[in-house]
């Protein structure tokens, strides 16, 4: 047999010890904030049917999807998830007699697209969930964004801000600057491209979606306003506030903003930014994203409000508000801003405990379990290395103590406890060994 090249598949990766505790760093961390805020966890299978993911999202989005096909016959049609949302709304349809409501429910678990790998965009990416079924009132849209914004500074992020629009109002600002309404959709995936192509690229894309150049102009000036806070919705609702669906979704976005100010959430990390749209089809009002200033990977979060979706499932829908945080953009941006504290990383291991020779390796042994039963992370030496080796090797790995116990420490009760980064070592009594570890890590 040939030997086979170990590799993976495009877009996905491996993740190594250092990288993952920094990884469960960041979960922990978003978890803590999630429950903070009174949300508890689900898990729903990578597979879904075709039925429960498709007519969901757009065509672009869908055109993502992994299929999941099996070499022999299967009944049911299935595909990889693309998000924690669509199944979300599958499980309160599903469970909807189980379930208090108003249900908050967060989800950390990985999902699939068939993207083009690049640089923080990949095809297996976890997303950390959090949303709120069952309340129709702007309370709960500033509370999603409420705990976006906990969740970045709990992180260590100082310098971002969650950009809030609304779907009602593009289609509002869609009407009032003469978009026919079947080219609205065409509207939101041009403006959706902002950030990348600038306004010269969105209002050439416009144009050439057969939209009239006079119409767009009024578009591009409506959405590109930049006043500071609700002034920014002062400048619209006077140009178009006659319109229904501007006007009541610059009522929600005005009380979202009051209730911002109740949850003590700085004025400085949001704004309402007319440019955002949310390319997923079933949003139906406010929407969000983060954005870290620099570097810009683009949005690291992003979600909003989607009253429909859930009633595709049961026969009446329930209006649903809710929040992703990307993981893998926001893990790299931590790398490249220094974010994580110096403990994380590394190892888990707090001390290692070598064996000095054959006849004392019960007792390293029966220290390593005293250790543990006291809640210190404890590895011993488990191959026949010399004592200098097996330094190097607690060295290697980043272990910050090494823990000797030579003949005559055995006989004496005693154990030697080295720190490695200053090379500061102290001999105890094995009782006390414990608390030793405490003050020296």
């Amino acid at each position: 047999m040939s030997r086979i090249k170990p590799r993976n598949p495009r877009g996905f990766r491996d993740f190594m010890p250092d990288q993952m505790l920094k990884r469960e760093f960041v979960f922990n961390t978003v978890r803590r904030v999630f429950e903070l805020h009174g949300f508890e966890p689900i898990h729903t299978p990578v597979l879904e049917l075709n039925e429960t993911l498709y007519g969901k999202y757009g065509e672009d989005a869908e055109s993502l999807i992994f299929s999941a096909k099996h070499n022999r016959s299967e009944k049911d049609e299935l595909s990889m998830r693309y998000d924690l949302t669509v199944p979300l709304a599958r499980v309160v349809a599903q469970y909807e007699n189980e379930l208090n409501f108003p249900f908050k429910r967060y989800h950390i678990a990985p999902v699939f697209r068939g993207e083009r790998p690049q640089k923080g965009r990949y095809r297996e990416f976890y997303q950390c969930d959090a949303d709120i079924v069952g309340v129709s009132g702007a309370d709960a849209d500033a509370e999603i964004i409420s705990l976006n914004v906990m969740a970045l500074r709990e992180l260590g992020f100082s310098d971002f801000t969650v950009k809030v629009n609304s779907r009602k109002l593009l289609t509002g600002m869609g009407i009032y600057s003469g978009v026919p309404d079947e080219q609205l959709p065409d509207l939101y995936r041009s403006v959706d491209k902002f950030d990348k192509v600038g306004a010269e690229g969105v209002e050439k894309e416009l144009v050439e979606r057969g939209i009239a150049s006079d119409v767009v102009k009024r578009m591009m000036e409506l959405i590109q306003s930049r006043e500071p806070g609700v002034a920014n919705l002062d400048v619209v609702d006077q140009r178009m506030g006659g319109i229904e669906a501007a006007a009541e979704a610059i009522t929600e976005l005005r009380q979202v903003a009051e209730y911002l100010d109740l949850l003590g959430v700085p004025s400085e990390n949001y704004e309402f930014d007319f440019t955002v749209v949310r390319g997923l089809g079933y949003y139906t009002g406010p929407i969000f994203e983060a954005v870290i200033t620099e570097p810009n990977l683009g949005s690291i979060s992003g979600g909003g409000r989607y009253d429909e979706l859930i009633g595709l499932f049961r026969k009446q829908s329930l209006p649903t508000v809710g929040t992703s945080l990307g993981i893998e953009r926001i893990t790299d941006l931590m790398d490249i801003l220094d974010l994580y504290p110096a403990n994380v990383g590394g190892t888990v291991v707090q001390i290692f405990i070598t064996v000095f020779n054959d006849e004392t390796r019960g007792e390293s042994v029966k220290l390593a379990a005293e250790l543990r039963a006291a809640g210190i992370n404890a590895e011993v030496n488990m191959e026949g290395k010399k004592l200098g080796k097996q330094f190097g090797h607690a060295d290697k790995k980043q272990i910050p103590l090494v823990a000797v116990m030579g003949p005559d420490e055995v006989a004496a009760g005693k154990v030697s406890v080295k720190r490695l980064a200053d090379g500061h070592e102290v001999q105890v009594d094995r009782t006390q060994v414990a608390s030793t570890i405490a003050d020296l890590l």
